[in-house]
């Protein structure tokens, strides 16, 4: 049985701002189709992470490949061309307060497409309606609930058709039931579309009902301690830091005195 193909590789990388290293010596791999999920405890560069992964912060060391092309590499014009397959919701939404719902989808659009205005706002409601908010072209972002504007943002992080979506704490702030609405969509536009996704969080609801395969970042060694499918590692890693992350405390896991914990990279 052949593996999955590699979408993403990220070989020995380094994260640093000036002469602080906030992670090394990550590698490991997106495969197509993955909701793959960046976790680990507050401060431990999830979310930088995520900035080297779609082009808006450079790496002082390693690779980010996207199939067998270098990211970091590569002429501008090819990273340019890299980075129109990429579709990012920000954790705020970073909707435009002054456009309604259409018109954020349609930006993009305008500026990567020749499609004529009508063609535009077709698309604009198709994307809209694929997030559940037919109808609503017309409403501003302040018009609209939390929930109803992470969706509108991954409407608008989708209006270019994707290969990779990347979504930055989608569940953040929200109540439980929109959050699980909002973790069925993901699957549904991954199952639907074909779409990788690539999510940041710390939500455990979110890991384990969507999570495919995941990488651990841990603050305290600055560098990976754990890769694989979310519940395998809950139901394999015996490393305290990620059952204690995974189980919230509740597994009371601890490294005895002395003892270097093993990382969990499972395949």
């Amino acid at each position: 049985m052949n593996s999955p193909a590699p979408h993403i590789t990220v070989r020995d990388l380094t994260m640093a701002y000036g002469g602080y290293v906030l992670q090394r010596d990550l590698s490991f791999a997106v495969n197509r189709g993955d909701v793959f999920i960046i976790m680990g405890g507050s401060g431990c560069g999830k979310s930088t992470l995520m900035r080297h992964l779609i082009g808006l912060k450079e790496p002082a060391g390693g690779q980010v490949l996207y199939g067998p092309m270098s990211f970091w590499e590569a002429e501008p014009e090819e990273r340019d061309r890299m980075m129109r397959r990429f579709g990012i919701m920000y954790q705020s939404g970073a909707l435009w307060s002054s456009l309604t719902l259409a018109e954020n989808i349609a930006l993009s659009l305008e500026l990567y497409t020749n499609l004529k205005p009508a063609e535009v706002r077709d698309i604009a409601s198709l994307k809209l309606a694929l997030v559940g908010l037919a109808g609503f072209e017309d409403y501003y972002p302040s018009e609209i609930s939390g929930g109803m504007k992470k969706r509108a943002g991954i409407a608008r992080a989708m209006a270019i058709d994707p290969e990779i979506l990347f979504l930055d704490e989608p569940s953040a702030g929200l109540d439980p039931i929109s959050a699980r609405l909002l973790d069925d969509l993901v699957l549904e536009l991954r199952d639907s579309l074909g779409t990788t996704v690539v999510v940041v969080t710390h939500e455990l609801s979110s890991i384990f009902a969507i999570g495919t395969n995941s990488v651990f970042l841990d603050a305290e060694t600055g560098t990976m301690i754990a890769t694989g499918n979310p519940k395998r590692l809950l139901a394999e890693c015996e490393h305290p830091t990620v059952r204690n992350f995974l189980t919230r405390g509740e597994a009371k896991a601890a490294a005895k005195p002395g003892e270097v914990p093993a990382p969990c990279f499972l395949t």
